[in-house]
């Protein structure tokens, strides 16, 4: 089956926030009398980058009761919201033409990220990438983890697991598609490695080539 649809992961894939989620971040731990004496560097945030936001609470505040983490991630989240509107992360080069290039060659487009909701809204926002989306989810709006909502984005739009790839940067992303029964495309320019993908692109640039090689070379 010819593949159609891309679902891409954000932070490692499409840009880099890691220095704007920091200060948003340090900025909280500032106001709470438990977290003071935690700064964080944006060295920490790549460590942080992918897991879901309790995995990174524990991280964070380990020793912390859960409802004391709990609160203090949810004001970092909306903390991070609202700082990433006026300090937006830096996008990769190429995200933009990449989108509308497969859009042009009649891919359909989706994001699926363990973050928090409001964080996929914003970015888009930032980059005018909202009329590119078709769909997207994330682990903050429906407390699933990443292959879930990669099944879940398939589901609701009707999509066979066999027309459609992910491309993320992680080795969690990778476990996570392989988990979901899709095709990996691993994102070398990002945040991590990959175990045995199914492609490799050093710049967001490559993917319409990448897809192309792949089907050529009966991946697909």
């Amino acid at each position: 089956m010819d593949i159609r649809h891309v679902i891409f992961d954000i932070d490692g894939t499409l840009w880099d926030a890691a220095q704007q989620v920091t200060e948003a971040w340090n900025l909280v731990l500032e106001r709470y009398e438990e977290t003071k004496g935690i700064r964080l560097t944006v060295s920490d945030m790549y460590r942080f980058m992918g897991h879901p936001m309790k995995t990174i609470a524990e991280m964070m505040m380990p020793g912390l009761p859960d409802a004391k983490q709990d609160e203090i991630m949810n004001v970092c989240m909306a903390e991070e919201n609202d700082y990433l509107e006026t300090h937006s992360g830096t996008f990769y080069p190429g995200v933009e033409k990449t989108f509308l290039q497969l859009k042009q060659e009649g891919y359909r487009l989706y994001i699926v990220s363990n973050c928090q909701d409001g964080y996929i809204q914003v970015m888009m926002k930032n980059g005018g990438l909202e009329k590119d989306i078709t769909d997207f989810e994330s682990n903050g709006r429906t407390g699933k983890f990443k292959a879930d909502n990669i099944c879940l984005v398939l589901e609701r739009n009707g999509i066979p697991k066999e027309a459609a790839v992910y491309v993320g940067d992680t080795p969690m992303d990778e476990i996570a598609t392989r988990e979901a029964g899709l095709r990996f495309i691993h994102a070398a320019y990002g945040y991590g490695k990959a175990e045995a993908p199914d492609a490799v692109i050093g710049s967001i640039k490559e993917l319409p080539e990448a897809l192309r090689e792949m089907k050529e070379g009966g991946k697909f």
